[in-house]
């Protein structure tokens, strides 16, 4: 027998339509069949007016999401209502769940997810083609139910357009309550003991930006070009037990843009500071591509503050003629035609094949990403990239715990490359992630995530 309807499904009875009002209203939906996750809106005095939302309220441990609005989600007023709000909100659990531990986690472990109880907040209008960024926090996790917050933030304004609260129970496919299986227990109980923040701090010319989420030893996480910090996107949501600290570097995401002074020492320095300011001696780095560059830096000039060192689609080679040549060709493409253009000539190798079939939506993070850098952040970082020194004389040094993970389908820093790096490193561990390309956080979440907490586990306490 298969189960009722699709996972986390919120079907309404009726669909009510209601004008803009000047104020927010709270729309509050009970579940009148547990076991079929039927819905029906309440008598209009359970309308009650919401409180003001912030766009820094506590976000979740599952990674932010993107969704558009579609024509047909909205109603005869051209604009999304609360029941079409309940459609995109189950999208984006789609989404988290896919990127997290699987869209299968509640057939695997036999049990059903029926609504119980939905309320959402409807704050401002949304329209077709408006982009979303939707989170979800646990509220709670009972023995039988699950009560998430999920909040939509308009992308274009950053300005929250609704939240929904909802309680889910699990049930059996007969319909009965059930308690909850240990690994929806696992995966919904863990939760971040400090909010996600964001900080701002000075440097030699400029101002530059990192988010910070948890507590614990810091884990510091580099990002790779044309990206920014949102890259590590559900390793931030997920390693819990660190305090995960996610800079934008120089030039890029909401970290300042100064005209000059990019290079490997100059990025090293930054997060230097940046540990300095968060009072932190040591940290755990981990760098991808770019960031493994930046991370080798930071070797060499301030090895005493590295405690760990994870190398993700990375190398420690400096760029030959030909390499060098293409970064001074790209430098001029950055200032002809901007970040986009840099973006597009990239992107045919930056994700691996089978992203490129299987997970579309990616070329489009890709290439926002890639917008949010100045043309002098990128044109600064490619000559930084093409200037940087050998650090292959660095690894047979190392005395850290390292980790090397790399994409199956990297074709920038294929396997090979990453193991001849292993090699040289004294006791380090490498992992290939299946059907992954040069950007393997992004394009297999889970895997990395679930590699990167198993090393960090082993890695001693600072």
């Amino acid at each position: 027998m298969g189960w009722p309807r699709a996972l986390w499904e919120t079907d309404l009875v009726s669909e009510v339509t209601v004008a803009i009002l000047t104020r927010p209203l709270r729309y509050t939906i009970i579940s009148s069949e547990v076991s079929t996750g039927g819905l029906l809106l309440n008598a209009p005095d359970d309308l009650i007016p919401a409180g003001p939302l912030q766009a820094d309220e506590p976000v979740s441990l599952f990674p932010v999401v993107e969704v558009t609005v579609y024509s047909y989600e909205c109603d005869a007023f051209g604009h999304l209502n609360q029941a079409a709000f309940l459609q995109v909100f189950e999208r984006a659990r789609w989404e988290m769940l896919a990127l997290g531990p699987g869209p299968d986690l509640f057939d695997r472990n036999k049990v059903w997810p029926a609504v119980r109880r939905a309320t959402v907040d409807y704050l401002l209008p949304v329209f077709p083609g408006d982009v979303l960024k939707v989170d979800a926090e646990v509220v709670k996790v009972g023995g039988t139910s699950l009560e998430l917050r999920q909040r939509a933030v308009r992308a274009k304004d950053d300005q929250v357009v609704a939240q929904l609260h909802i309680v889910f129970v699990t049930v059996d496919k007969a319909g009965r309550p059930s308690p909850m299986p240990a690994e929806i227990a696992a995966v919904f109980g863990s939760r971040a003991s400090r909010a996600a923040e964001t900080v701002r701090f000075g440097v030699s010319d400029g101002v530059l930006a990192a988010e910070l989420r948890g507590d614990g030893p810091a884990l510091l996480l580099i990002h790779g070009f044309p990206l920014d910090h949102t890259m590590w996107a559900h390793q931030i949501a997920t390693l819990k037990g660190w305090r995960r600290i996610a800079p934008d570097l120089r030039g890029c995401g909401e970290s300042e843009s100064p005209s000059g002074g990019y290079s490997m020492a100059a990025y090293a320095d930054d997060l230097v500071s940046l540990l300095d300011r968060l009072k932190l001696e040591k940290a755990v780095v981990a760098g991808l591509s770019m960031g493994g560059y930046v991370a080798f830096e930071m070797l060499r000039r301030h090895a005493e503050r590295v405690h760990g060192l994870i190398l993700v689609d990375t190398r420690a080679e400096a760029d030959a003629a030909e390499a060098r040549a293409a970064r001074e060709t790209l430098i001029g493409v950055a200032r002809s035609e901007g970040p986009g253009g840099v973006a597009e000539r990239m992107l045919p190798r930056l994700l691996g094949r089978t992203t490129q079939r299987t997970q579309p939506h990616l070329v489009s993070q890709v290439r926002e990403m890639a917008g949010r850098w100045s043309v002098a952040g990128m044109a600064g970082a490619l000559g930084a990239m093409r200037d940087r020194p050998d650090s292959t004389p660095l690894l047979p040094r190392l005395d850290v715990p390292t980790l090397v993970i790399v994409g199956e389908e990297d074709e920038l820093t294929p396997p090979a490359l990453s193991r001849a790096m292993t090699s040289a490193i004294p006791s380090a561990a490498m992992t290939t992630i299946a059907a992954a390309g040069h950007l393997s956080p992004l394009e297999a979440p889970s895997a990395v995530s679930r590699v990167m907490a198993e090393f960090l586990e082993a890695v001693p306490r600072p």
